[in-house]
């Protein structure tokens, strides 16, 4: 069978792809859970996002793709709720470390895939929150021919850019692969604007059954009066201000510059036996000046809050991280048995370094001081920060370390697969200086051992059940374990258990996904209710609270014909406290509920191509039910709905989109009272134009 029949039809000159949910977003083998595994055959959950999908969705940055990703809604900048649980960690080709440096939501230029790997994920990757965690792989070197594909994008609210990326093989065992993204476009907020470029590289080397692969990327990321906070509500979740308001002077910045160097072995030493091994170097600098908003109150006394005391900033922080990881896969038939054992360990050596100043404003403009803002007609220049008295600038350096080494095996009895594994983790923290006028110094080192097991039976070769049951730890702040408070404190720790059922259905045509699961988060540090036990001037915490979170998902991606395509996402979860100490103090906690938990989230998106013409529409929904703020404001549940129109004829291909299709005003999640809700972007469209060759 020759590649065109393979792959797709030929139409007006031009492929048109049919089957895409078998053949561009199914992926042969996940990759997060570091024994590469058939999903089918997986009693892990593991949704994954491929650039084919990312490309048919016009995805910018990882929030345009979480409505993929069933229990995974947004909370702030990168972090986001997942399962029930805030999560911010963040892994690239299985290392720990962001680049992105934490307010900066990672792009996805130069991303081969995205993995999400569901629950406690302690065995595989050591400390972490229970509700799962990101692992981002990026586009690396080819033999396999010589590609090249070029973009320009111009849309609404000035933006425009481009991108221009290239694989070629140099001949022998050597191939190369360039990339580079600009994009400059107006944010929504008043003021706010953004320039993002990166320049990723690499080289490989692939002499029979080693590869050796080398990268490097650079980040470059200017943004305009930021950084953004939300919009303030009132209790019920309205808005007080226009969405746009903006607490930042048009002066404010968040400029970010991150490089990346990393190293990648990969052999077949001997049959049956794969190595892996990666190194990655990471320097990042984060410099911000912003206003922060310090609190409402009303400004022309008729008993409405109208305005915003605010807080000027100003940051640095330089984070530099080193990142090992390194693993060993042997498979073997023992008898009529199939073996794989993984044997493998990762280490993570990082610090940073944080510079900040601050000055608070009052209600009243003072001289030497930020003033405040109004909420309904912001006036913005008359607040200078070149006549602020600013103080000296603290510093506070964070430094630690983790390691941990890990032993998995997976045993295949004819249709029963069942997996083990076992990790330990030593890990240490240090932190020295002080920041916003509190000095600490202070030092902690512990270890902790996780582990899981799972078992898959196929109940046909298109239908398989699954189960698992796994562990997960997250260590205690620094900046907590001070013996004053009663520290230092055990971390905290997660164990989950999880069942459902996969499919494969008609031949790969419907492949779905529906599980069950329950997740415990105990040992969390709360305010001791006795305040001051040793009476030495700091109150005491306690470690005794547990959350469990139970819910249920189903994710769906089905080529209902050969021409029309869907996806769904849909998740349930309750999320509540099942011991504290009488007194709450729990974390994220609000009454009886979690911050920016919502009980039913569901995304969809839908293609339909007529291929005589070249053409292609698309029209995807996001819905988010009623969440609180961490100040215990509700947040309105919201529907959004987008849509495109592809023309994709030879090598061209042309994509119109529209986000927020309806412009709702929405606010996508909350965080407190003064800074406010974060609000949803309104209807944008933009038009991309691009040439493959």
């Amino acid at each position: 069978m020759d590649d065109a029949a393979e792959t797709g039809e030929t139409a007006a000159e031009g492929i048109v792809v049919t089957g895409r949910a078998q053949k561009l977003y199914r992926v042969e083998t996940t990759t997060a859970s570091k024994l590469p595994t058939e999903p089918l055959l997986s009693s892990q959950n593991i949704t994954v996002i491929t650039s084919d999908l990312i490309q048919d969705q016009g995805a910018r940055d990882a929030q345009d793709i979480y409505r993929n990703i069933s229990g995974v809604s947004f909370f702030s900048y990168a972090g986001v709720t997942a399962r029930g649980f805030r999560q911010e960690e963040i892994f690239f080709d299985g290392l720990r470390g962001d680049p992105y440096a934490g307010f900066s939501g990672p792009q996805l230029f130069n991303l081969e895939r995205v993995e999400f790997l569901k629950g406690p994920a302690g065995m595989l990757y050591g400390p972490g929150a229970p509700g799962g965690l990101f692992n981002y792989v990026t586009k690396k070197p080819q033999l396999n021919g010589f590609s090249a594909d070029v973009r320009g994008i111009v849309g609404n609210a000035d933006r425009f850019g481009g991108s221009a990326e290239v694989n070629a093989p140099l001949g022998g065992d050597f191939a190369a692969r360039g990339g580079l993204f600009y994009e400059d476009r107006g944010l929504f907020r008043f003021n706010a604007s953004s320039r993002t470029f990166i320049a990723d590289g690499g080289v490989s080397y692939e002499p029979g059954p080693f590869k050796l692969i080398l990268q490097a990327t650079r980040y470059d990321q200017e943004l305009d009066a930021n950084r953004l906070r939300g919009v303030p509500t009132d209790d019920d979740g309205n808005f007080l201000a226009s969405r746009r308001w903006n607490h930042n002077e048009p002066g404010d910045f968040l400029n970010l510059r991150s490089d990346v160097l990393q190293g990648r072995v990969e052999a077949e030493p001997l049959p049956g036996i794969t190595f892996d091994a990666t190194l990655r170097y990471n320097n990042a600098v984060e410099e911000q000046e912003y206003h922060e908003p310090r609190g409402l109150f009303d400004s022309d006394g008729d008993g409405v809050r109208d305005a915003s005391v605010r807080e000027f900033r100003d940051q640095r922080r330089e984070q530099e991280n080193w990142s090992f990881g390194t693993n060993l896969v042997w498979s073997t038939d023992i008898g009529d048995l199939g073996n794989r054992m993984l044997v493998g360990g990762d280490y993570f050596d990082g610090s940073l370094d944080f510079d900040s100043r601050l000055v608070r404003g009052r209600a009243a403009p003072t001289p030497g001081l930020p003033g405040p803002l109004s909420l309904l007609n912001p006036v913005y220049g008359v607040s200078d920060p070149a006549t602020y008295n600013l103080p000296a600038f603290q510093n506070r350096l964070t430094e630690g370390y983790r390691w941990g080494i890990y032993l998995l095996d997976e045993l295949t009895i004819d249709r029963l697969i069942l997996t083990g594994g076992l990790r330990f983790d030593r890990f240490s923290d240090t932190i020295t200086g002080g920041a916003f006028g509190i000095v600490q110094e202070d030092s902690f080192a512990d270890e902790d051992v996780t582990w899981r097991v799972g078992a898959v039976y196929r109940v046909t070769d298109e239908v398989s059940a699954f189960a698992q049951y796994s562990t997960s730890f997250e260590p205690q702040g620094i900046g907590s374990q001070d013996p004053r408070a009663g520290g230092p404190f055990s971390p905290t720790t997660g164990d989950m258990f999880e069942g459902g059922m996969k499919t494969a259905l008609m031949n790969g045509r419907v492949q779905s996904s529906l599980s069950a699961y329950q997740i415990r988060r105990r040992n969390i540090l709360q305010v001791d209710p006795r305040g001051d036990v040793g009476n030495d001037g700091v109150d005491d915490f306690v470690a005794f609270g547990e959350v469990t979170s139970r819910g249920i998902e189903f994710d769906l991606a089905a080529d209902i014909t050969p021409d029309w395509v869907v996806t769904v996402a849909y998740a349930y979860n309750d999320t509540t406290v099942t011991d504290d100490n009488g007194g709450g103090g729990i974390g994220n906690r609000v009454g009886d509920r979690f911050a920016n938990a919502p009980e039913h989230q569901l995304g969809f998106w839908t293609r339909y191509q007529i291929p005589d013409l070249g053409l292609a529409a698309a029209f995807g929904g996001d819905y988010v039910s009623e969440q609180v703020s961490l100040s215990g404001q509700r947040v309105q549940p919201f529907m959004i709905f987008d849509a495109s129109l592809i023309y994709e004829v030879g090598p061209v291909r042309t994509m119109l989109r529209v986000d927020n299709l309806f412009d709702k005003t929405y606010a996508v999640s909350g965080f407190i009272d003064r800074t406010g809700h974060f609000p949803g972007e309104p209807r944008s469209i933009f038009l991309e134009v691009g040439y493959a060759f």
